[in-house]
């Protein structure tokens, strides 16, 4: 048997829990998953403001392609001024946000009960922010700014 035919098959569970969307999704988010899941996930943030909280939880692996998947759909929440929760109470997926530069792209929280209580915060104050607190049993607000200082690059001259 391959290794492919041995992964678990990716799937998710969708739901509304007061007026916001909890997608729980299951297994490896890799390149096989998001040709999957982009369609749902595409059709879930179409609507003006989306109200969406995806729930890692029993996710086993992410690959660049899960984390394309991740980035997409922040990108068209925000776009229709919408918001996105991940539940990721996992360190290894903390610890791949942090190294892909991605951790404070992201609203995030150790648990489901954690992300649907932090739903009150107004537009403005959740702008930039990162609810973390993991391996503590409770969330802080850490506010971190999305968007890196631009290096300026000074041009190289040309070869003769």
């Amino acid at each position: 048997m391959t290794d492919h035919q041995t992964r678990s098959a990716p799937y998710h569970t969708a739901r509304t829990d007061d007026g916001t969307t909890v997608v729980t999704l299951h297994g490896e988010l890799d390149l096989r998953a998001v040709l999957v899941l982009a369609a749902a996930l595409d059709d879930l943030t179409a609507g003006v403001e989306p109200d969406l909280v995806l729930d890692l939880s029993p996710v086993s692996f992410i690959d660049c392609s899960g984390l394309g998947l991740l980035c997409r759909a922040r990108n068209r929440v925000r776009s229709r001024i919408g918001r996105l929760r991940l539940v990721a109470p996992d360190g290894g997926f903390l610890r791949l946000l942090h190294c892909t530069g991605l951790r404070g792209a992201f609203e995030l929280y150790p648990g489901l009960p954690e992300a649907l209580a932090g739903k009150d915060l107004p537009g403005p104050a959740r702008d930039g922010l990162m609810v973390c607190g993991f391996g503590r049993g409770e969330a802080r607000r850490v506010s971190v700014s999305l968007s890196a200082p631009r290096r300026s690059r000074t041009p190289t001259p040309p070869r003769p």
